[in-house]
């Protein structure tokens, strides 16, 4: 496998600090786990879905069925896809100002210079701006049919945002007091949706017509809403998102901390142990304020942040802790190039077309009930095979 090259982008960043002080192991787990994330998305639930359809079989049904949103309450695999992603760029936040941070001399980021910061800030400005824009881009900008027809909420956008807000909160507070703005983020959305009154609804009630969130969503965004009423990457709802952010910034500055008392494999067990721990929390406070992701209710950010640290904890424990390297390298593939990758699949590539090029003159001659399975499958290697030709070429998308 080639040297990994340097990745500037803040949600691929984590392992690729080129310092001359301290440089610090690379943690190709988080690659492969954004890679993993991103694989259901730009391709994988075809697969399942084709399959499930072709088989008929209980556990494939099952999955097809982990692979689609919920309505409203609930949670489905699906729904995490979003969150762990965003979990993951909030990972890579402590690694990427590593180099920063030992150049300085000081302890933590919360240290740096004020000129430093400003530098920083400029930077995670930029960032969330073009992310803001990539997401608009996504919703069909270059298709302009009118101010109205335009819906400016988007992933990209939630995922620049709440990233630069975490960051802000990472750069100026030291770790406790970072629990406590998780804390109040969490806290305070839900007091502000339990108590805040909706003009012809009342307080506390979470539907999509009559939630705060989805009434904050009518007064204040601009253009088409997801839903006409509610937009699940609405205003308010991101406040939360910044604590799914967060949780991420925590993982990375534990399993950044150097202690003779805290080696990988010790990490490793202890994100598992606080994995559990967020679920059950995330569970009990379900009981009254339901998991919702389209809400981004503050137990759907434990409950999904739970997930998240038992996946983180799983990936590292077997790629970075033991070694086991070689049989994520398509997940690897993936994770180096995801903003590219997302982008592509979400209709600027036409990978089905290219794939039934390929692959079409030989699909045509299985069973017909497979027919739809080797398509799927076609699509997954087209798109691998993109990633693997700029993975050699050392060709990714910076931002």
């Amino acid at each position: 496998m080639p040297k990994e090259p340097l990745i500037s982008d803040p949600t691929i960043n984590a392992g690729h600090v080129n310092s001359t002080a301290v440089k610090l192991p690379r943690l190709l787990s988080l690659d492969a786990l954004r890679g993993f994330d991103m694989f259901w998305i730009m391709s994988g639930e075809g697969v399942i879905h084709a399959l499930a359809k072709a088989t008929n079989w209980p556990v494939l049904l099952w999955m097809s069925g982990q692979l689609h949103h919920t309505d409203w309450n609930g949670i489905t695999f699906y729904d995490m896809i979003f969150p762990l992603f965003l979990f993951i760029a909030g990972v890579s936040m402590p690694y990427s100002m590593h180099n920063k941070v030992i150049k300085a001399n000081v302890s933590d980021a919360s240290l740096l210079p004020t000129s430093e910061k400003r530098k920083i800030y400029l930077s995670m400005l930029r960032r969330t701006v073009i992310l803001l824009f990539l997401g608009l881009v996504v919703n069909g900008l270059f298709k302009w049919n009118g101010y109205e027809q335009t819906r400016f909420a988007s992933v990209l956008g939630r995922i620049g945002l709440a990233w630069f807000f975490a960051g802000l909160i990472y750069l100026n507070f030291d770790v406790k007091k970072q629990l406590i703005w998780f804390a109040v983020l969490l806290l305070g959305y839900w007091a502000a949706m339990m108590l805040i009154p909706v003009p012809g609804y009342g307080a506390g009630v979470l539907t999509m017509n009559g939630s705060l969130e989805s009434y904050i969503d009518r007064l204040l965004l601009p253009g088409r809403l997801h839903d006409k009423i509610h937009d699940p990457e609405g205003v308010l709802s991101t406040i939360p998102a910044i604590g799914t952010a967060m949780l991420g910034i925590f993982t990375g500055q534990f399993l950044k901390f150097e202690s003779a008392k805290w080696p990988m494999w010790k990490k490793g067990i202890a994100l598992f142990v606080a994995g559990i721990i967020l679920i059950a929390a995330g569970g009990l406070w379900n009981l009254t304020f339901p998991i919702n992701k389209r809400l981004w209710t503050s137990s759907f950010v434990l409950f999904v942040g739970g997930w998240s640290l038992i996946f983180m904890s799983v990936f590292y424990m077997i790629i970075d802790v033991a070694g086991y390297r070689k049989w994520a390298f398509p997940f690897v593939l993936i994770g180096v190039n995801s903003i590219l990758i997302y982008l592509a699949s979400e209709g600027m590539v036409d990978f089905h077309h290219t794939a039934n090029f390929f692959f079409g003159g030989l699909i045509q001659y299985t069973a017909q009930s497979w027919q739809a399975v080797w398509q799927a499958v076609a699509i997954v290697i087209t798109q691998l095979a993109l990633l693997y030709f700029l993975y050699r070429n050392k060709i990714f998308l910076k931002i």
